[in-house]
């Protein structure tokens, strides 16, 4: 396996420059490589224009995403939103899937094969897409009665969110005796779970855990999961979980945010789990974690815990923080109402 990093100020229509090409082409009697992996989101026609001139088939950042999705997406939910991606994606680059045709018979006034083939999957896929998001509509309705019988049960709800692998079903299994799949992978949970848990102070709350997100994740595939992320538009409490022994820890957490931002959730109440602990400081420190500051992690707006997921530790003060956390947000609702009928009186 070979890499080619490369540094443009402005794209072109092979997506790399004419002698970075070249250096690929040429390393192919070395590696004899059949496929090149671009980290990026590519244009149909970089993608069509790099298949020629390379000769092997290419695949862009977006694509690897939505096959990992695809292997991990077990619920009917979770296959109706990565199948959405999957064709809308698909759909803008069918025309390269035909060129071959193009060339068969068809003069003037008539339509050749290839032309005739590719109308044919465009109104397929289509048709395939429109049918997708109308059974994903369906889902949402679905979803939002839930939340309505959650508003009236006066149930909390909490949202886990972070970088993909950062902890979080291990966080959520621990916290609620759960048995979700926790795997050493990218996007090892795709769709959404939901448990009841008890807080120290005996209030109920709901736990979700959501989809990682991801640097430079595709608008496809967020707006195809819509419906699961959703989930975190309506929570209460965002956990927002940082492996805090990775060694781009700050990078990742500034990708989640930026990513809440990008839906318009960012100002949302948010308690910071700063876990993995446990692989910085060793057992014989376990006691001191509830006293715990990390540097860079420490902002005057969230509140940060540090805990073990995997060990246990940290769990008690996490569940006493959320609890807190949530009370200081309703405060700040009664608080935002006041206000905001008393400048209504004042006009």
């Amino acid at each position: 396996m070979g890499k080619f990093p490369q540094q443009l100020e402005r794209l072109t229509h092979h997506y790399i420059g004419k002698g970075k090409l070249e250096e690929i082409k040429e390393k192919h009697k070395d590696l004899a490589y059949t496929l090149a992996l671009f980290d990026d989101e590519l244009t149909p026609t970089q993608q069509r224009n790099l298949e020629e001139a390379l000769g092997v088939k290419v695949v862009d950042r977006s694509a690897l995403i939505l096959d990992i999705f695809a292997r991990h997406a077990h619920t009917v939910e979770g296959r109706l939103q990565v199948e959405l991606a999957q064709h809308e994606y698909l759909l803008p680059r069918l025309v390269g899937q035909w060129t071959h045709l193009e060339r068969l018979g068809g003069g003037i006034g008539t339509r050749g094969p290839g032309e005739t083939q590719l109308e044919t999957d465009r109104r397929l896929v289509s048709k395939r897409i429109s049918l997708l998001k109308e059974k994903l509509e369906q889902v949402r309705d679905r979803r939002n009665q839930q939340r309505e019988r959650r508003k009236e049960a006066g149930v909390p709800v909490v949202a886990l969110v972070g970088y993909t692998n950062a902890g979080k079903s291990t966080l959520f299994n621990a916290l609620t005796r759960s048995s979700v799949e926790v795997e050493n992978k990218l996007f090892s949970t795709l769709d959404p779970t939901t448990r009841r848990l008890r807080l120290p102070d005996e209030r109920s709350i709901l736990l979700s855990d959501t989809v990682g997100f991801i640097n430079k994740l595709p608008k496809i595939v967020v707006a195809a999961f819509r419906a699961t992320l959703e989930e975190l538009e309506q929570a209460d409490l965002l956990l927002h979980v940082v492996d805090i022994n990775h060694r781009n820890a700050a990078e990742q957490a500034q990708v989640v945010d930026n990513t809440l931002k990008s839906l318009r959730i960012a100002r949302k109440p948010r308690l910071l789990v700063l876990n993995k602990i446990d692989l910085l400081m060793g057992k014989e420190n376990a006691a001191t974690i509830d006293t715990l500051e990390l540097e860079g992690f420490q902002t005057k707006d969230i509140r940060s815990v540090a805990v073990s997921a995997h060990q246990g530790w940290g769990l008690d003060r996490l569940l006493t923080t959320i609890g807190e956390t949530l009370d200081e947000a309703a405060q700040q609702r009664v608080d935002r109402a006041e206000q905001e009928a008393a400048a209504r009186a004042a006009r």
